[in-house]
């Protein structure tokens, strides 16, 4: 029996010496493997006589569940220590500040839209939508751009395959065809018309993409027609919006001589900060004219009776220069690190 305690203390002090479950096989493998010492001693029963065997059995077995007893204790107190390393390097220190839930926030450019829309509502014009997969006589040939036309070149698109002459509209300017010829069906049989003032918001589309043109863009265009609309009408209403969009009086603003097929005459609207961050350079904001007397009969408007003037602004150029972002780009990017500065 002494043989067999010395076997069991052994045993308890190689598991002891294992620093982690590969250590502890290979001492088990030394104990209790097929050709460990407990099984060596197992083996050694055959020889002895009947009545020896079963005594020297039970002694062996005795031996064995110790071991094994041990073996389990030092497996667990392992596992245990495991764990404390693994809760450790877990651990969440909860003197640390929470992350909180984060509130979302309108995009730059939708504010830039509303913003847009109060101010013209403001002095009398609605706001209306239209379709932005668009016919090409709404698009083009209705704003005096017939087939062929070389104006058609600066507003290459994308075409519908399948659906004959459909496309995404390159400009918001369709909607003030079909707005015009509603203006018209409303007051049929009416002797005068009344002013039509609105503004068309949304999204167009253009091939064409840098860091100051992307391929969906958005435009806010609007419309005045009436009897004895002119082009003074045009300047005050424009100039006023601008200095109230910026919030400033400091503004110069500037109509250049330009063409646009659908406005005669027309002109280019450029601004400038006195003393503003543009340093007092010109930066070109949007397109003016008065309305084509072709397009004023396309839209079912009798040209002789009355005149109206169009303009057209980019949001999104508007957007950059209120919140001084120099790359279009990154208001479509979705990268989340530049979009949450405007909340």
């Amino acid at each position: 029996m002494d043989n067999l305690d010395q076997l069991v203390s052994d045993a308890r002090a190689a598991f002891a010496e294992a620093a982690d479950g590969t250590a502890l096989e290979q001492a088990k493998a030394r104990f209790l493997g097929k050709n460990g010492l407990i099984t060596g001693q197992l083996k050694a029963l055959a020889a002895l006589a009947p009545e020896r065997k079963r005594e020297r059995g039970a002694e062996v077995n005795t031996a064995k569940a110790a071991i094994e007893a041990a073996l389990a204790a030092r497996r667990e107190s392992l596992r245990e220590a495991e764990l404390a390393v693994q809760l450790k390097a877990d651990a969440l220190d909860v003197t640390l500040p929470g992350r909180g839930t984060v509130s979302g926030g309108l995009h730059p450019v939708s504010r830039t839209l509303e913003r847009i829309e109060r101010l013209f509502q403001s002095i009398g014009f609605v706001a209306v939508d239209g379709p932005e997969i668009e016919t090409d006589w709404h698009n083009f040939t209705a704003l005096n751009m017939p087939e062929n036309h070389p104006a058609r070149s600066m507003h290459d698109t994308f075409f519908l395959e399948g659906q004959q002459n459909a496309l995404l509209r390159t400009h918001t300017s369709p909607v003030q065809i079909r707005a015009m010829l509603a203006h018209v069906e409303r007051y049929r049989g009416s002797d005068s018309l009344p002013d039509l003032r609105i503004i068309a918001p949304g999204r167009v589309y253009r091939v064409d993409s840098d860091a100051t043109h992307s391929p969906m863009f958005h435009q806010v265009e609007g419309l005045w027609v009436g009897e004895g609309v002119s082009f003074a009408d045009l300047k005050g209403v424009v100039a006023d919006f601008l200095r109230r969009f910026f919030e400033t009086e400091d503004l110069q603003v500037r109509f250049r001589p330009s063409f646009f097929p659908f406005t005669e005459p027309s002109a280019e609207i450029d601004v400038a900060f006195v003393g503003g961050g543009l340093d007092g350079r010109w930066l070109e904001v949007a397109g003016c004219g008065m309305v084509h007397p072709n397009v004023l009969r396309f839209g079912g408007i009798d040209s002789e009776r009355y005149t109206g003037f169009a303009f057209g602004f980019g949001p999104d150029r508007l957007t950059m220069l209120r919140y001084g972002v120099d790359d279009l780009r990154l208001f479509f990017e979705g990268d989340l690190r530049f979009l949450s500065q405007f909340r």
